[in-house]
């Protein structure tokens, strides 16, 4: 029987194991472990999921889940410790350095990430936070003013240097910027 919830939990196990292109490899891969189904289900599922794609190293583009540690993505109400842990794992994970410039707060990321940045950023439902705008590899967060800018800045950073959620090569590759 394919429920949708077992279906659910064997993609995020695949999506974790395996580098994942495209919807149809998924299908296939669903197949080997004898779950039937379709390029439409899959593509439902990935959304369910909160699913995107991301560019790794090589440049080759794969579906993630941002938290695969729950499996889904924080929604505005979430309890204050899930959202802030979920922020944890996104900025440890995605975040290369943030600096501000008066209320203008930018994220450098690896490229093909900026978007799983902002979104967490959006879902996070900051008040200081006015927007977000995700280019490839750099996000643009509008805030109030100049000081929330500078005390984002500072959040984030300690967000992204977590001990307890590194992924080599970007969080700990991370310069300081004097000037912030």
């Amino acid at each position: 029987m394919n429920s949708k919830s077992s279906r659910h939990r064997l993609i995020s196990r695949l999506l974790a194991g395996h580098s994942v292109a495209n919807q149809q490899q998924l299908v296939e891969l669903l197949a080997v472990h004898h779950m039937k189904t379709t390029r439409a289900t899959v593509s439902r599922d990935l959304h369910d999921l909160g699913a995107i794609k991301v560019r790794k190293h090589g440049g080759k583009n794969v579906y993630v889940i941002p938290d695969q540690s729950t499996g889904d993505l924080p929604l505005k109400g979430d309890s204050k410790e899930r959202a802030q842990q979920h922020l944890r794992s996104i900025f440890n994970t995605w975040m290369i350095d943030a600096v501000s410039s008066g209320n203008i707060v930018v994220i450098h990321t690896p490229p093909g990430s900026a978007h799983v940045v902002a979104s967490a950023l959006d879902q996070a439902d900051l008040r200081e936070v006015l927007g977000t705008v995700a280019g490839d590899d750099t996000v643009l967060v509008v805030v109030v003013d100049a000081t929330a800018a500078v005390r984002l800045v500072e959040r984030l950073r300690r967000l992204a240097a977590s001990a307890d959620m590194v992924t080599p090569g970007f969080a700990h590759d991370r310069e300081e910027n004097p000037s912030t």
